[in-house]
């Protein structure tokens, strides 16, 4: 699975002023719901869920909040670049300021653990990372997110 396929070009954003961990995923919810038809509440609650039961936050500034949505079609991404880190309750205790979040449907096991590995692949590459840090453009920022895998892992 590739990011392509799950995350959108409008799905890309770039926050600002953003308080704390419960504003920042309102504001992905919000953008999900236009995404995918579903409710912003529905969609907050499936990721406030997931997040009561351990932190999302992997470390080196990157979370990737996810849930599962009862009806919705397919996996869906949205990103977020943070202009200021916010606590995020990481496991290296340190702010985060790069966002994935990633729904899928109720009983997709495969394909959501896919998603996650896959994203998680990727925030491992310190040059994404970098990429990532220094963009600006949500267009461009969509175009590291999206490159095809042999592009952003040496053989």
């Amino acid at each position: 699975m590739e990011l392509a396929d799950i995350l959108a070009e409008r799905a890309v954003l770039i926050c600002t002023d953003v308080p704390n961990k419960h504003k920042l995923l309102h504001i992905l919810s919000d953008r999900a719901a236009e995404l995918t038809g579903h409710t912003a509440e529905e969609i907050f609650s499936a990721v406030a869920s997931r997040e009561e039961l351990g932190s999302t936050g992997l470390g080196n500034g990157i979370a990737v909040p996810h849930g599962k949505i009862s009806g919705l079609k397919s996996v869906t991404a949205v990103f977020a670049r943070l202009e200021q880190p916010i606590d995020f309750d990481a496991v290296d205790e340190q702010p985060v300021d790069l966002v994935v979040m990633l729904l899928a449907p109720v009983g997709a096991g495969a394909d959501h653990l896919k998603a996650l590995s896959r994203v998680a692949r990727l925030l491992r590459t310190e040059e994404v990372v970098d990429e990532l840090r220094r963009g600006s453009d949500p267009a461009a920022l969509h175009g590291v997110l999206t490159r095809p895998v042999e592009t952003n892992f040496a053989a």
